[in-house]
């Protein structure tokens, strides 16, 4: 490889680094490597704003898991033009149904009254594949992860996600390489919604992962760095 493609990673709902270390020594061989530290905002646009600020100033790849996908949609809208391929993992377009709005706020309310480790431990059934629900590493490695940002970020992440606009219209504008990829029981966000995604994106690919849920660089690392290496090197 005589040329690399500087990457860019944007972490999920008060995720950080951690949660992609399975997968960064792969991304790497293929070119420096950022995570953008998404916390210090309370906007898609203001976040998406900030990592471009703080992206390479050439173009490079572009990766958004769940939260990160929406961020990495509003990049797109910013800045087309600093993006050379993308990549939307376990993520969608659409806003959020109504259900999911009273979910959420149950969840705020909750990190509100100081019950902050009680409301991640509720909600993490939901993020695995059912085979998962009860790895004691997974869940400690998940722990840790929230420890990283902490119950602040989570509430700015949330009302991020919360006053996020639909993407759908702007997809087929999206002209660069796109990898569209989720877990084949994310119960977070549908597979449904992930092919809705590659639908409305010009020539994306799409692909789901087996035995696979919500967090898929931690449940299915390999599978996951097999992909992102033919969609890195195509």
């Amino acid at each position: 490889m005589t040329d690399s493609l500087p990457i860019v990673l944007i972490p999920g709902l008060g995720s950080s680094a951690r949660t992609h270390l399975d997968i960064l020594p792969a991304l790497w061989r293929h070119g420096p490597v950022s995570v953008a530290n998404h916390t210090r905002d309370d906007s898609i646009a203001g976040i998406a704003k900030r990592v471009l600020t703080e992206a390479p100033a050439g173009p490079f790849a572009l990766i958004g898991h769940s939260l990160g996908g929406y961020i990495a949609l509003e990049i797109m809208r910013q800045a087309p033009q600093r993006v050379a391929k993308l990549m939307l993992m376990n993520t969608q377009a659409r806003t959020d149904p109504p259900e999911v709005t009273q979910r959420r706020l149950g969840t705020i309310a909750m990190i509100k009254e100081g019950r902050f480790e009680e409301a991640m431990e509720a909600n993490f059934p939901l993020l695995v594949h059912p085979s998962r629900v009860d790895d004691v590493a997974l869940r400690e490695r998940m722990r840790l992860t929230r420890q990283d940002t902490g119950p602040e970020v989570y509430l700015r992440h949330m009302a991020a996600i919360m006053g996020r606009v639909d993407s759908r219209p702007y997809l087929k504008d999206i002209r660069v390489p796109t990898l569209v990829l989720s877990g084949d029981a994310d119960r977070s966000i549908s597979n449904e919604l992930s092919r809705e995604m590659a639908e409305l994106i010009p020539r994306a690919k799409l692909e789901i992962l087996a035995q696979c849920g919500h967090l898929s660089p931690i449940e299915q690392p390999e599978a996951l760095i097999e992909a992102m290496d033919e969609w890195l090197e195509g």
